[in-house]
């Protein structure tokens, strides 16, 4: 019976995908194997030594120790995509937003007297209107920085308003390359795209290179009255260094899911709380690739968008499985093997990948390991976690 905690309310769609029978899934599980959660804050202590794996339906993980998790031999897996199309779509209303005075609109017209008489209500909306216009997307150009599963989408969606689009990601994937459509323009630098762009979208996870990475350098580069739509995190921008450029006219305006003190009260503005991920969809979407992401570890060791694991398969080949987490170091799959050799152990199937300092082996055995062997496997120098698959 594999065990696994839950915080957060999560979709039942994707807790459905555990079997009772071999799965005791829910917020008062004891002694866990794993923990499936969404935005709850983890703290370490919350990680009890039988916690094999933690699941966040989401794509950012930073409520969750990754660091500790790796030194422990725990992988984090997270839901990228899960959530593109949810955020995609606000993405679409932000910049209709930011291009017509919509929400001024709406507002004119639902605070005025409902005792005027119809004909006189219709002058007056047909004789204000003009205080609400603004321009079409059309013909403008959006920059999207940021070019994965959500990015992408927001390039595609900026095509179909009819938009020149381009785009800019250090670090774009085979994968994510091909999602691109061709007609994307890619840009050097971010530099570039800034001064290309009457929009800029944000794609990118908080990481030590994007941090703060929208500063007082960096927005000098926009386009006067552009608008700048952040729906990735509210660490890529810095909130002081963007109010000294709204006021300043570098930067025309800001959408954000975001809401900071210090933009409150603003015309140039538009900010939301944060619910860019908050359709009943996109729930159902992570909770359900969550939870098959955690399934697929517990009951084989397979690894699937892990932030901080390999990602590796492997079929099974015989009932006897074992997975090692180790530190990636020269000859620790040598010192593995020789220690299974010694123990007259037969090997049917192996596979063995590495990320960064943690390398992850998976081990398919004729006949049942014993626990002497699984004794010293566990001794040796740089092995953070043995599991025994079935056990």
């Amino acid at each position: 019976m594999h065990r696994i905690k839950t915080y957060n309310a999560l979709s039942s769609k994707g807790l459905k995908r555990f079997d009772p029978k071999w799965f005791e899934v829910g917020a008062g599980v004891d002694h866990p194997n794993a923990i499936l959660l969404r935005s709850h804050k983890l703290q370490e202590a919350e990680i009890p030594d039988s916690v094999a794996a933690i699941a966040r339906a989401g794509a950012g993980v930073n409520n969750i120790p990754v660091e500790r998790c790796s030194e422990r031999g725990i992988p984090v897996f997270n839901t990228p995509g899960a959530n593109a199309n949810a955020v995609k779509e606000l993405v679409a209303a932000a910049m209709l937003l930011a291009s017509r005075d919509i929400v001024g609109g709406i507002a004119f017209a639902r605070d005025q007297d409902d005792s005027l008489a119809p004909a006189d209500f219709s002058a007056l909306m047909e004789r204000e209107k003009k205080r609400f216009a603004g321009t079409e997307l059309a013909g403008k150009t959006l920059g999207v920085v940021g070019l994965g599963a959500i990015g992408s989408l927001v390039a595609r969606l900026g095509l179909n308003f009819g938009m020149d689009v381009v785009g800019f990601d250090p670090a774009l994937s085979v994968e994510a390359a091909w999602r691109l459509p061709s007609e994307v323009r890619r840009m050097k630098d971010v530099q570039t795209l800034l001064g290309r762009s009457d929009f800029i979208s944000l794609h990118l996870p908080v990481l030590d290179s994007t941090r703060g990475l929208f500063n007082t350098e960096m927005l000098k580069h926009f386009r006067p009255g552009s608008c700048l739509v952040n729906f990735a995190r509210e660490e890529i921008v810095v909130t002081e260094d963007l109010v000294d450029a709204l006021n300043t006219g570098a930067l025309g305006r800001y959408v954000a899911d975001f809401p900071n003190p210090l933009l409150l009260g603003r015309d140039d503005t538009i900010l939301m709380p944060h619910i860019g991920a908050s359709t009943a969809e996109a729930e159902e979407n992570c909770a359900v690739m969550a939870a098959d992401q955690l399934k697929a570890f517990l009951e084989n060791g397979n690894i699937r968008n892990s932030v901080n694991f390999p990602t590796i398969e492997l079929e099974r080949t015989t009932d006897f499985r074992i997975t090692i987490s180790n530190q990636n170091e020269p000859g620790m799959l040598s010192h593995i093997l020789t220690l299974i050799g010694e123990d007259g152990l037969n090997v049917a199937d192996l596979l063995n990948k590495s990320v960064g300092d943690i390398a992850y082996n998976i081990i398919d055995f004729d006949g049942v390991p014993n626990d002497t062997l699984l004794a010293r496997i566990r001794g040796l120098n740089g092995v953070l976690n043995l599991r025994v698959i079935g056990e």
